[in-house]
């Protein structure tokens, strides 16, 4: 996919790294998630551009699902002395807060826990409800033994809400099980983990050893996988993020593609626009 794209192939187009951004009145904005790509994000984002004061910035909170370098290296471009407020479990921001990213101004940056499963207010007209999902601890945290497919402040999905409409946010999920399901169901708009289509993907190409699971995250296809564990969820809109370049879904006229575009999923691109 890589090379595809890097040749002008006109079916892939070129992706940047998984986040997203919210808002409920189009001048305040909350970033779930800061991706390593921010910077060429917000360039490419006119919605995102410094309004009017110095060093003004309409992004205005981060929340960080999970403590990944994908997830939170974005932070060390919000250091410039703009304040903004960072939400995440008591566990993702010590991690996001150690380190390089102690060079964010406690003085501006405020950092807000929440708890599992209690909603969050933002201050900015949205709602935001922490739920725990299967998963792991980030891989420069893994030791000897690692265990996948616990649920605890290590990988969270999230429910956010204006007190009109509601959507979930879960890109990093090992496992769909019967709890997630009923959560998930009848939601009018779900972005969901599209890692890898199937679960050996990365292995059979020669380029990991490890299996999607082994990395903690579920695959789209299989008996197990997204596209059979939701397709009975009556889910509104169904959109795949966090896809990794091995993923072949991102060729356009694929068959994977096909096979996601029949069962009523969308693959995110950079740019994506979605209002509810």
């Amino acid at each position: 996919m890589c090379s595809l794209a890097w040749q002008g192939d006109r079916r892939v187009k070129p992706r940047s790294q998984s986040s997203v951004a919210v808002s409920a009145d189009g001048a305040r904005w909350l970033l779930l998630n800061a991706s390593p790509d921010l910077r060429q994000q917000i360039i490419a984002s006119p919605s995102l551009h410094p309004r009017g004061a110095m060093r003004q910035s309409p992004i205005a909170a981060v929340f960080l699902t999970n403590a990944d370098a994908d997830h939170i290296a974005g932070l060390l471009s919000l250091r410039e002395q703009q304040p903004f407020l960072l939400f995440g479990s008591k566990a993702a921001l010590a991690q996001a807060r150690s380190g390089i990213f102690g060079v964010l101004n406690p003085g501006l940056v405020q950092a807000r826990a929440v708890e599992l499963d209690r909603p969050a207010h933002t201050g900015l007209g949205l709602t935001l409800t922490p739920f725990a999902v299967p998963g792991k601890v980030p891989l420069y945290l893994e030791g000897e033994e690692v265990e996948i497919g616990t649920e605890n402040e290590s990988t969270a999905g999230l429910a956010i809400s204006d007190g009109k409409s509601q959507f979930f946010y879960v890109p990093g999920c090992a496992k769909i099980h019967d709890g997630l399901r009923k959560r998930l169901w009848g939601a009018k708009l779900l972005f969901f983990d599209g890692t890898t289509f199937t679960d050996d993907e990365m292995v059979r190409l020669g380029v990991s050893k490890k299996t999607a699971w082994r990395m903690g995250h579920v695959a789209m296809s299989g008996r197990e996988g997204s596209l059979n564990a939701l397709a009975s969820c009556g889910i509104g809109r169904k959109i795949y993020v966090h896809i990794n370049n091995t993923n072949p879904v991102l060729i356009e006229n694929s068959a994977e593609r096909a096979v996601v575009a029949q069962a009523g999923w969308e693959v995110a691109y950079d740019g994506m626009e979605v209002c509810l």
